[in-house]
């Protein structure tokens, strides 16, 4: 009775803190979209929530068209889109090739996908932009899609490979016995087998491009192909100067709104994605 009573009095600390953190969270963010309704004045008054002077809408009109909002996120978009859609390209086919087949060499790429998880970025960036320097290839968008790639592809490897571990070899002997080819079967019957682990890689690498900063601050640091998180933390630096703190907290609210739509629509698919890898069969 005694160990039952201590599980329910940690089972209820553990609920108050959490409890106590999304309110905190929540309040943080209900605070910054109603500041986006406001003017500055109301912003450092006493009664930004009382919206006398009505909702003001043109700060996402003004934050969209004036601030160049809209040129960071179209190039957010399609960062993410095109560099999300080939690391699943990639690492899916690598991932089945590591899981499936023994062959030379079989474990030491597994190590080295594994090792790669490991490396900080900061260390490899000075190294990448001196080459990118005297190639003469910075501010270009597909050099920075690249390096998306190439950074998130050892994540998708490792984590897809416990999917493939899983499956059974009945689907590629069956496949086999009706003359699929290897290539067929994979795409044809393998991969719509992974889609939990497909959709919870996207998910991470659709986050994890969107908010990055530090690369696309060293190889992007023009106006026309910076991302929204770069973008961002210039317009904020303006803000000081022009005042407009309303379109500033627009800006962040249409920043922030992507990501914070996609995990609570996919929230779901996210944990049973990561739930599904950690079993074995």
């Amino acid at each position: 009775m005694e160990s039952i009573a201590k599980n329910k009095i940690g089972n209820g600390l553990g609920y108050i803190c959490v409890g106590a953190w999304i309110l905190f969270t929540f309040i943080l963010i209900g605070w910054v979209f109603f500041a986006s309704l406001s003017t500055s004045q109301e912003i450092f008054s006493d009664h930004m929530f009382s919206f006398k002077s009505g909702f003001h809408f043109e700060n996402y009109v003004k934050a969209w068209r004036t601030q160049r909002v809209s040129t960071y996120f179209l190039n957010s978009v399609l960062y993410t889109a095109v560099s999300c859609t080939f690391i699943i390209l990639i690492s899916a086919p690598a991932a089945y090739t590591l899981s499936r087949f023994r062959f030379k060499g079989n474990l030491f790429f597994q190590n080295m996908f594994a090792s790669a998880l490991g490396i900080p970025v900061i260390m490899i960036i000075m190294p990448l932009f001196s080459v990118i320097s005297v190639l003469r290839l910075t501010n270009n968008r597909i050099v920075l899609m690249f390096l998306y790639i190439a950074m998130n592809v050892p994540f998708g490897v490792f984590f897809l490979l416990s999917f493939f571990r899983k499956l059974s070899f009945t689907f590629e002997e069956a496949a086999a016995i009706d003359g699929c080819p290897a290539i067929e079967t994979f795409w044809r019957i393998m991969f719509p087998l992974v889609q939990p682990g497909i959709v919870t890689v996207s998910i991470f690498n659709f986050i994890t491009i969107w908010n990055e900063y530090f690369m696309s601050l060293i190889f992007a640091n023009k106006q026309a192909v910076r991302p929204v998180a770069v973008g961002l933390y210039n317009m904020i630096q303006s803000m000081r100067y022009t005042g407009d703190w309303g379109g500033m907290f627009a800006s962040v609210v249409i920043v922030f709104l992507p990501t914070f739509i996609l995990y609570i629509l996919l929230s779901e698919k996210i944990i049973a994605g990561v739930t599904a890898g950690a079993i074995k069969g």
